[in-house]
């Protein structure tokens, strides 16, 4: 059940207006407690929404009580109208709370929006979405909650983990714009667990480092990239900080994955691992190189595995960020050794590209470390809906 399958959780989705389409656009979570830490981890993009602004302050003094997220429009690039939209907007939800018996201060309301860049909402019609979504909260809210923040998304995304007594839940939207600094489009995680601020807020930013951040599906960040985290306590197990990271990590994970497999016009998820780097760093940097060529996620949509343009593309990483030696690379796609000390190896024609998956192995021989990043083939799919938009 989504964000509501932990304990202390309440959530709804509602229809206010904001979409073209008539589909649900708004969605309201609200942890009764009897804890109420809250954590996030935000866009880098310096041109971020003012639901990005309001939102780091609410998360500072760690405490969220309840977010509100809309789809049907960003609220980003709107200027001082918009900062003051998104602050009217906890307000009203504050406000609509209260007047449900749940007393929520306006400042522990996160927001969270998503949907075209450049205009202000139409606030009458997030209003009335925000009464119509709290009107109906339920413990049993959160999948409606998971399909109301979806914009170009063809399913919504959620994931459970369950533990000794305790569990983690976890909704998020995205299908483009996936390139973060640190965090993915929106989602919203939720636990019953007893954990404290310094726990979590560790926890999420180790959880989004090695998952969510490392899915880098067009190059694009978007402006509006939240990820929230919010403890109720209600189970009243304390876990170790270890089992609550990894089991926050396998929720991370598991949306990350969501989002990668509908990425808009995908036909092939694609995971890169580089090994044998100096720095974990050094091997992240590789594979988002190799993740953001056209050529190489072109050649992948065509079913082509040309080995070629993935080593042009390591070769691009400079060599205080990644040291190795050019003539020792190695390359495997799904298994096989297509290039061998930057040379041909194995005849190209063993590769299977026809499934889904893709597998690329780059062996830089320089030391230890290894990561991967997610991406996808860029196909005729993903140019027709982006260059039709907005319009």
């Amino acid at each position: 059940m989504s964000v509501t399958h932990p304990q202390g959780f309440i959530a709804a989705g509602s229809t206010g207006g904001l979409k073209a389409s008539g589909k649900k656009d708004v969605a309201v979570v609200v942890n009764e407690g009897p804890l109420h830490v809250g954590a996030g981890v935000f866009t880098s993009n310096r041109v971020f929404a003012a639901p990005v602004a309001w939102s780091r302050q609410v998360v500072a003094d760690g405490r969220v009580d309840a977010v509100v997220l809309n789809s049907g429009g960003a609220n980003a690039a709107t200027g001082p109208e918009g900062f003051l939209d998104t602050h009217t907007t906890a307000e009203h939800v504050s406000e609509a709370l209260q007047s449900a018996g749940l007393d929520v201060s306006a400042g522990d309301v996160a927001v969270c929006s998503t949907g075209l860049i450049g205009e202000r909402l139409p606030m009458d019609k997030l209003f009335a979405g925000i009464d119509d979504a709290i009107a109906g909260l339920s413990a049993e809210g959160g999948p409606v909650a998971a399909e109301a923040i979806m914009t170009t998304d063809t399913v919504a995304k959620t994931a459970v983990a369950e533990r000794d007594g305790w569990s983690i839940g976890g909704m998020a939207k995205g299908a483009g714009m996936l390139a973060p600094g640190m965090a993915t489009m929106l989602c919203v995680i939720t636990t019953d667990a007893v954990v404290d601020l310094a726990v979590a807020q560790l926890a999420l930013k180790e959880s989004v480092r090695t998952t969510l951040n490392r899915l880098d599906s067009d190059g694009c960040m978007s402006t509006n990239d939240t990820v929230l985290l919010m403890a109720s306590g209600a189970s009243g197990v304390t876990p170790e900080a270890s089992a609550f990271q990894e089991a926050l990590t396998a929720v991370a994970h598991d949306l990350a994955q969501q989002l990668l497999r509908d990425a808009e016009g995908a036909a092939h998820d694609i995971a890169i691992t580089v090994v044998n780097a100096t720095t974990e760093h050094a091997a992240e940097a590789v594979a988002r190189a190799v993740s953001r060529s056209n050529l190489f996620k072109t050649a992948i949509f065509g079913q082509d595995p040309n080995w070629g343009r993935i080593i042009s593309a390591v070769g691009t990483v400079p060599e205080d960020v990644a040291p190795f030696d050019a003539t020792a690379l190695d390359v495997r796609v799904n298994g096989v050794h297509v290039c061998k000390a930057a040379g041909v190896g194995e005849d190209r024609s063993l590769v299977d590209l026809s499934g889904r998956e893709v597998a690329i192995e780059i062996d830089l021989h320089a030391g230890e470390a290894t990561a991967t990043v997610w991406t996808n083939d860029l196909t005729h799919d993903y140019v027709h809906e982006n260059s039709a938009y907005s319009t």
